[in-house]
């Protein structure tokens, strides 16, 4: 099975409304490797990996996000595909 990688930036009101937790069970329902993370800019990046339509279906998902969360924009680029992640993650490191 060919895996597929997208790396993501989510723009608007997706700080302190639950956006990482309900991205990660989204994840893992669509059975994804990877992680998301806030950062300093207010902003949530995020990088998944798994079957090609199911990485698919999570990029149209994060274009609507949490319930209480607003996203303006999502910028993404599909990156080569590592399969190094075990699981789907929330990181807390800050940064890039």
């Amino acid at each position: 099975m060919k895996t597929k990688r997208i790396h993501a930036i989510i723009h608007g009101r997706v700080q302190g409304v639950f956006f990482r937790d309900y991205t990660q069970r989204q994840a893992q329902t669509l059975n994804l490797t990877g992680w998301v993370k806030n950062l300093p800019d207010r902003t949530v990046e995020a990088v998944f990996e798994g079957e090609p339509s199911k990485v698919d279906a999570m990029l149209n998902w994060l274009h609507t996000g949490s319930p209480s969360s607003k996203v303006n924009q999502v910028y993404s680029r599909e990156e080569e595909a590592t399969e190094t992640y075990e699981s789907f993650v929330i990181r807390y490191d800050q940064g890039t």
